[in-house]
């Protein structure tokens, strides 16, 4: 098949003016960084990623997801494939104890929508960069708390779009930065929340003090991807007595804050970020990356691992 024609076909999968050849990938990605994807189709709602999907497998095509673009490093040569990014959707009122989100919500957006409707559960998520989709596939976490901990259930579809599912949250293998998605490479279309009810005040002033919290210690102000590496894990890694088991304070005490790669530097403001003072490229954000592997490794006995999903390397 031509990349004329499954241009044409994924026209018939959304609408035409959502479908991209060639196109940049950097504009939608927080690290503003990465090559053009073969194809780049915006889907907004479940029944257009299956479709979306259905052609690429016809076509014999790869595909890749992006959501909110957080969390991910996209190689510099771009990615060969179809780029479904997923952003948009609608939250649902299910009942007293249930909301329904759609995978391409932000995480912003659901927690608005919940304070307004004096929805407790999501407030202290407030200031998450990425979607709802992007957040169960890698089970976000702040403050020790996993956002896997608020889910019920999850309906995803299959990598190549031949099967919708339904998977109950104890199915989901939810553990710190893990998800079963990264296993099987399903595919998130929606997610049932577990709530309460609370005074949407009380809510707006949680919701708040977390946004306060991220921009007192992250820097929320320069374009990143948010944590590169995973804490430590207190079963595989000794960390030496002194330094906090995570990978933050480990950068930090290998001297490597304020580090620069090729535009490319290691916040000041919180060792486990990488930012992109405008000029940096995906090769210098992993090469300053493994810098800071490395550094730790040598220093400390500490094997850091990715937090960061690589796209397209």
């Amino acid at each position: 098949m031509s990349r004329r024609d499954l241009t044409a076909l994924l026209a018939t999968a959304v609408a035409p003016e959502r479908v991209q050849r060639d196109a940049p990938l950097a504009p939608f990605t927080t690290f503003k960084v990465g090559g053009p994807a073969d194809w780049l189709v915006h889907a907004h709602r479940a029944d257009e990623v299956k479709r979306v999907l259905d052609v690429a497998r016809d076509a014999g095509v790869p595909v890749v997801v992006l959501g909110g673009g957080s969390n991910v490093l996209i190689a510099d040569a771009g990615i060969r494939a179809v780029v479904i990014r997923i952003h948009g959707g609608e939250t649902t009122r299910l009942d007293d104890g249930h909301f329904r989100a759609e995978a391409g919500l932000t995480i912003n957006g659901l927690v608005r929508w919940t304070v307004t409707r004096g929805i407790s559960g999501v407030e202290m998520w407030a200031g998450t960069p990425g979607t709802v989709g992007g957040a169960i596939h890698g089970n976000a976490h702040f403050k020790g708390r996993l956002i896997g901990d608020l889910i019920e259930r999850i309906e995803i579809v299959t990598p190549d779009g031949s099967e919708v599912k339904t998977i109950a949250a104890a199915d989901m293998e939810f553990a710190y930065d893990q998800s079963r998605l990264q296993r099987t490479k399903e595919i998130v279309l929606s997610a049932d929340f577990r709530c309460g009810v609370g005074d949407p005040t009380a809510l707006r002033a949680i919701a708040r003090e977390s946004l306060a919290y991220r921009k007192r210690t992250q820097p929320l102000d320069t374009p990143s991807a948010g944590c590169i590496f995973q804490n430590p894990d207190n079963a595989r890694d000794r960390v030496p007595d002194g330094i906090p088991p995570s990978a933050g304070a480990l950068v930090d005490r290998a001297g490597l804050k304020g580090h620069e790669e090729g535009g490319a530097r290691v916040s000041p403001t919180h060792g486990n970020f990488i930012v992109n003072d405008g000029q940096a490229n995906a090769d210098a954000i992993r090469r300053l990356i493994e810098r800071c592997r490395s550094e730790v490794r040598a220093r400390f006995g500490v094997e850091l691992r990715d937090e960061i999903v690589y796209l397209g390397f």
